[in-house]
C-alpha cells in the first residue's frame, strides 16, 4: 500500500495556502479600469456604475425609512411590502403570477441572487452553458463553486443564436443555462423565436434557466425585453434574477431578488441568509416605494432617456473610427478596436485612456481566451455633462 505521508513530516511545508482556486482569481478588467481612470482623474465609461440621477420617490423613502430606525436584520427572505410590491410588477409586466411569501427572495443585489441560486440549485462538476459574449460575474460565480461553465458562441455583429451550437454544447453532467436579457456586455436583447427554442432545449434535456433580467426596461427601436418563465412549460424550472440597481439608478445599495417556484425558494433562501443575511433594510422599503409609486411613464421615459444617450455615444464612437455594434438594450456597446495600437484588448484600452482620457474595457473580458482582442466595451449610462464630455475626447481621437 501506498505509504502515508504526513505534511508534518516534510521540511519547510506549510498549511497555510492560498486555496487550490484562488492562485488563478485576478481582479477583474472592469474594476482594474476603474481604478486607473480614477487615478488619472479621467472619465469613466468602462463600469455600468449608472450615476444618473435616483427617482425622488426611492431618494425620500431611503432616507424616511433610516429615520424612522428601520435599520435592523429583515425576514431572510425580504420585507413584506417588498415582495408584495415584486409580486404585482411581475404580474403587471409579464402576467407571471408569484406568491409573495413562498417563491420571492429578496437578496443582495442581482449577484447575490444568483449565488444564491446557484448553491441551491448545482453541485460540483455540473455543467452549466453560458452565451458568449459573457458577463465575468456570471462565469466566476460558477468557477467558485466548482461549476463548470460551457461557452456557447453568439454570431457577431448581431450576436445571433445559433440552436445548433446550442445544442451541440450539451453533455450528459450539463445541468442548467444562464441567460442575459438585454445582455452585458453586447446589449442583445433575445428575440421570440430564440427563446423558443432554448425552451424547447431546456425542456428536452430537463435544464434549470437562470434568467438576469436586470436591465429588463433598457430596451431600444421597438425592441421587447420577453422573461423565459412566460412560455409554455418554462415557469417551474426558470429561475429569474432582478433587482433595481440599474432601474433606480442605486448600484450601490445591493437590492435585488429572485422569483422561482416554491420547489426551489427555501433552499435559495437558506443560502442567502448564510452569506449575507438579508439585503440592506431601509433600501428594500425604499425600493418597494419606488414599485409602488413610480407610473408607466417613469419606465417608458427611462428607455427613452438611455436611447438618446446611446446615439450620442454611437456616434462619437463612428466618428474616432471605433466602429461599433448597435445594442438593442442594456446600455452597453461593444466597438470595434482593431486599428488602436497594442497586441490585446487590454493595451488598446489603456492606450485610449492614455491619449483620451475615456475608460474603457478590454472586450476579452467577456469571452475565452484568445477571443475579443480587438473589441472595447463603453457603458453610457452616465449623467448628460460626462457622457457628452467623453463623447468629444473620443471623437479627438
Amino acid at each position: 500500500m501506498p505509504k502515508t505521508i504526513h505534511l508534518a513530516a516534510i521540511p519547510n511545508a506549510s498549511r497555510l495556502t492560498l486555496s487550490e482556486m484562488a492562485p488563478s482569481v485576478l481582479q477583474s478588467e472592469i474594476r482594474a479600469m476603474s481604478v486607473e481612470c480614477d487615478a488619472m482623474g479621467g472619465i469613466n465609461l468602462a463600469q455600468g456604475v449608472c450615476d444618473t440621477p435616483v427617482p425622488a420617490v426611492v431618494e425620500e423613502a431611503a432616507i424616511q425609512a433610516i429615520r424612522a430606525g428601520l435599520n435592523i436584520y429583515t425576514r431572510l427572505d425580504g420585507i413584506a411590502s417588498l415582495r408584495q410590491a415584486i409580486a404585482a410588477k411581475q404580474q403587471r409586466d409579464y402576467a407571471l403570477t408569484y406568491d409573495a411569501d413562498s417563491e420571492i427572495l429578496v437578496t443582495s443585489g442581482a449577484t447575490g441572487g444568483l449565488h444564491a441560486a446557484a448553491m441551491a440549485l448545482l453541485n460540483p462538476g455540473d455543467e452549466v452553458l453560458l452565451f458568449e459574449p459573457f458577463y465575468g460575474y456570471h462565469l466566476n460565480t460558477l468557477q467558485s463553486m466548482r461549476v463548470v461553465p460551457v461557452l456557447v458562441p453568439l454570431a457577431a455583429p448581431d450576436w445571433a443564436l445559433d440552436v445548433d451550437v446550442l445544442r451541440a454544447a450539451i453533455t450528459s453532467r450539463t445541468r442548467a443555462l444562464i441567460l442575459n436579457t438585454p445582455s452585458n456586455p453586447s446589449g442583445k436583447v433575445f428575440t421570440l423565436p430564440e427563446l423558443e427554442a432554448i425552451a424547447e432545449v431546456a425542456i428536452e434535456h430537463d435544464l434549470f434557466v437562470l434568467t438576469d433580467e436586470i436591465y429588463e426596461y433598457f430596451v431600444y427601436d421597438g425592441a421587447k425585453h420577453i422573461s423565459p418563465a412566460t412560455l409554455p412549460g418554462m415557469k417551474e424550472r426558470t429561475v429569474v434574477i432582478s433587482g433595481f440597481s440599474k432601474t433606480f439608478s442605486v448600484t450601490g445599495w445591493r437590492v435585488g431578488y429572485v422569483t422561482a417556484s416554491a420547489k426551489w425558494l427555501p433552499s435559495m433562501a437558506y443560502f442567502h441568509d448564510l452569506t449575507y443575511v438579508c439585503a440592506p433594510s431601509p433600501f428594500q422599503h425604499a425600493a418597494a416605494a419606488g414599485l409602488d409609486q413610480l407610473p408607466p411613464s417613469f419606465y417608458t421615459q427611462l428607455a427613452a432617456d438611455h436611447q438618446s444617450k446611446r446615439a450620442r455615444l454611437l456616434a462619437a464612437l463612428r466618428d474616432a473610427g471605433l466602429e461599433p455594434s448597435v445594442p438593442a438594450g442594456a446600455y452597453y456597446v461593444l466597438a470595434d478596436a482593431g486599428h488602436l495600437p497594442g497586441k490585446t484588448a487590454a493595451e488598446k484600452a489603456r492606450h485610449l485612456l492614455a491619449r483620451t482620457g475615456v475608460a474603457s474595457v478590454a472586450g476579452s473580458a467577456f469571452f475565452r481566451p484568445g477571443r475579443g482582442e480587438d473589441l472595447l466595451r463603453f457603458c453610457f449610462a452616465k449623467q448628460d455633462k460626462d457622457l457628452d464630455e467623453a463623447c468629444e475626447r473620443l471623437r479627438k481621437l
